[in-house]
């Protein structure tokens, strides 16, 4: 899913707006005070203010958002929201997917922070919008864009463990032609991961990183509401941890790719967007037992369709995917493709609001899947709106559950999602405070959950074997006043595996962030 790079520069919210418009709910466009679904929206601004020094830091402080981080910055990272597994959370970069095909983790600590103008966070299954692996929500990041002035931007900054970071970066325009360029750069000697000597990945040693990155974009609008945008964007990222005695493990990490679409105005109420693009990551394990490389690529090509009705709007596109596995693994497959058709409905009419999801994906390698959503909005009073919907989503399995020489399982399946969720939210204001608050409770039930196990003779394999129950309520709250702004949220949750019982590893019956 490439999404169209006009909605995101639309898109931009001002920082003393509580309505901003949202593009990743629906693939379009849409007023946040419209919403049916459970939407956070970090702009620029907030973005600065935040004081936060990575993507991973600033998602820790969200609602329904979980991290898990192997050391320090810079170490691989995971985020679960709403209790999913990490792999059910999909991560794109200006609509595109950076997902490792093999693993079918995202390398957030490799996304850098300087190089985002905006991050919207939706929150619940949304395979119906995007396909495979949205079992949990979508992370999207919409990197800097160029504006109509010239502007320029420095940043440099020191601290403890030799820790230097620096950034800069030049947008403005031509005529028709807008363009932005931004890189950055970080540097540490870090501090060592694990401390107890009595664990077994204990080294007595500092794990830092190194880091470099830089995007690009180009917009030329050739004619009225007919633009042409491209987009480029690198991040390679060297950081050390703790894998054992006596050895310098690191993780290096290459994460590229780019994007061209063309969006057309073709009358008063179609526009349509055709857009292709690649991504790639090329990740390196360095251990004591060899190095372990993996390289995948996914080609993405889209042409989505934009139809304004009377009653609201229809969205209609077909999009393909190509997977390939570049690195010499000895997968006996190293390719899959995957076509998709999708239709949104969204309709208003007065307090009410509802959305529509289909989508179909068929794989050459799992087969096809079909998967729905309907949501309802009502607004019952000025400034409050009540909504209620339910999902089915999917997470394919990656090449390595399916190929791994020696311990995986070419007969496995899709995992399966099913979900309903209930909300209610309020923003207004009072006097010369702003606020927005909102409740949402929901139920997710995944089946066929992937799983590593062993018979007795120890051979081990991954298979469709467990069933897992999401349950919990997110409350979340924002107040303005001036120039300050106060956040809070709070997740209470009962992430199960239901075939074990057991707690799902890595996750808190409780959390929550306070911010300032």
């Amino acid at each position: 899913a490439i999404a169209p790079p006009v909605a995101a520069q639309d898109a931009q919210p001002k920082s003393a707006s509580l309505d901003p418009v949202v593009v990743t709910a629906a693939r379009a466009p849409q007023s946040f005070n419209e919403l049916t679904a459970d939407v956070t929206v970090i702009g620029a601004d907030e973005i600065a203010r935040s004081g936060a020094d990575s993507l991973v830091q600033l998602l820790q402080r969200q609602p329904g958002v979980e991290i898990s981080m192997n050391g320090g910055r810079g170490g691989v990272s995971s985020a679960f929201i709403r209790g999913a597994n990490a792999n059910h959370t999909l991560v794109l970069v200006d609509g595109m997917r950076v997902s490792s095909s093999t693993t079918g983790a995202s390398t957030l600590e490799a996304i850098p922070l300087d190089q985002i103008e905006r991050i919207e966070i939706l929150r619940g299954p949304a395979s119906s919008l995007y396909g495979a692996d949205a079992v949990g929500g979508v992370v999207q990041v919409f990197t800097r864009d160029g504006g109509r002035a010239f502007s320029a931007n420095a940043s440099a900054s020191v601290g403890t463990h030799a820790t230097a970071v620096g950034a800069a970066g030049v947008s403005g325009s031509a005529g028709d032609f807008r363009y932005s360029v931004q890189v950055a750069a970080k540097k540490s000697d870090g501090f060592n991961a694990i401390v107890d000597p009595a664990n077994f990945s204990y080294n007595d040693d500092r794990d830092g990183y190194d880091g470099r990155s830089v995007t690009a974009s180009g917009t030329w609008r050739w004619a009225k509401d007919q633009e042409l945008t491209l987009r480029a964007f690198h991040s390679f990222l060297d950081a050390q941890y703790d894998g054992g005695p006596g050895f310098d493990d690191r993780q290096v990490t290459r994460l590229s790719g780019w994007s061209l679409a063309s969006a057309n105005r073709i009358g008063e109420r179609w526009r349509w967007t055709l857009a292709a693009g690649e991504s790639r990551d090329d990740s390196v394990s360095k251990t004591g037992f060899g190095d372990f490389p993996f390289e995948t690529r996914q080609r993405q090509y889209s042409w989505q369709h934009d139809l304004a009705l009377s009653f609201g709007d229809l969205t209609l596109a077909y999009e393909r995917r190509e997977e390939r596995v570049i690195s010499d693994s000895g997968f006996p497959r190293t390719r899959r493709d995957t076509d998709s058709a999708l239709a949104i409905l969204r309709a208003r009419g007065g307090p009410h609001a509802l959305q529509a999801n289909l989508r179909v994906d068929d794989s050459d390698q799992y087969g096809t899947r079909t998967t729905g959503s309907l949501a309802y909005g009502y607004a019952f009073a000025p400034g409050w709106r009540a909504t209620v919907g339910a999902a089915t989503a999917f997470r394919a399995p990656t090449f390595n559950d399916l190929y791994f020489p020696g311990f995986s399982n070419p007969d496995l399946t899709p995992e399966r999602s099913r979900s309903v969720e209930v909300g209610l939210a309020a923003n207004g204001t009072a006097g010369d405070v702003r606020y927005d608050a909102r409740v949402t409770g929901w139920l997710n039930d995944v089946s066929g959950l992937i799983v590593f196990a062993c018979d007795a003779d120890f051979n081990c394999a991954p298979i469709n074997a467990e069933k897992a129950r999401l349950a919990g309520a997110t409350i979340a709250g924002e107040m303005r006043w001036r120039d300050t702004t106060l956040k809070a949220s709070v997740d209470l949750q009962e992430p199960q595996n239901r075939t074990t019982g057991n707690l799902l590893p890595r996750r808190a019956r409780a959390h929550g962030a306070l911010a300032v």
